[in-house]
């Protein structure tokens, strides 16, 4: 695929006033019934991620039972930031802290890079790829897919892996997490569950609603396309078909 905006066979002209609508009640409903308000996510940052899990989804990029994980960095490191959801049964399968790297910031981010070796993390949709056992244990790769904002990930070697400065223990010494050279380290007690959980083709999104961020994969429309095969009926008295 190009990195030109998806394009998609079974987009008709005319009926994105009704697609729209109806893909931001779908995301609405979603964001209550898994009651992320309550977990301190909001539902911009939640649309955002969904619609960029959806339209991975349907670039081939993820794995059949792939998870929608969300490390929020528009909140400080001490609170419990990242989300991993579970689309599929509309539940939180967790919600804890991830640390950022340690040149974006104390205990709020306002840096980001992806260049090499700079010790910033790197805004962005990643998938998850293959395990490893490296320097801290249990690990898991990531490959960035935004061209100019994390697609050096795999140069960088940015992975999701434990790591002990992540803890309330280094909250209650710093009032922040520790910080990494760019990776969403969590703690090592939660690090196996999190890998076993997301495995290979699912997807992780890196927020910050203040950065200047454009992506391929936040297009609306083709997204509610993957989701809402009942748009079937929207246009021309109803016969989209969507094998």
């Amino acid at each position: 695929m190009s990195d030109k905006k998806i394009a998609h066979p079974r987009t008709v002209t005319g009926i994105s006033t009704a697609i729209k609508p109806s893909y931001a009640t779908y995301a609405r409903s979603l964001y209550n019934q898994v009651h992320l308000k309550d977990s301190g996510l909001t539902y911009p940052v939640f649309e955002k991620a969904l619609t960029g899990f959806y339209n991975l989804k349907e670039a081939g990029r993820l794995s059949q039972h792939a998870l929608l994980s969300i490390a929020d960095f528009d909140q400080k490191s001490s609170k419990k930031r990242l989300y991993v959801l579970d689309l599929a049964k509309k539940k939180i399968i967790l919600n804890t802290w991830v640390a950022h790297g340690q040149r974006s910031g104390d205990d709020e981010t306002v840096t980001f890079s992806n260049k090499n070796d700079s010790y910033s993390s790197s805004i962005g949709f990643y998938v998850t790829g293959e395990e490893y056992v490296g320097a801290h244990g249990r690990s898991l790769r990531l490959d960035g897919m935004d061209a100019g904002y994390n697609d050096n990930a795999r140069m960088r070697s940015i992975v999701i892996h434990g790591a002990p400065y992540v803890s309330k223990g280094t909250i209650e010494a710093l009032g922040r997490l520790g910080r990494s050279q760019g990776c969403p380290a969590v703690s090592p007690e939660l690090s196996n569950q999190l890998i076993s959980a997301m495995g290979e083709g699912s997807v992780l999104f890196i927020n910050k609603s203040a950065e200047k961020y454009a992506s391929r994969y936040l297009d609306e429309e083709h997204a509610a396309l993957a989701v809402l095969p009942a748009l079937n009926n929207s246009a021309d008295q109803g016969q989209i078909h969507m094998d």
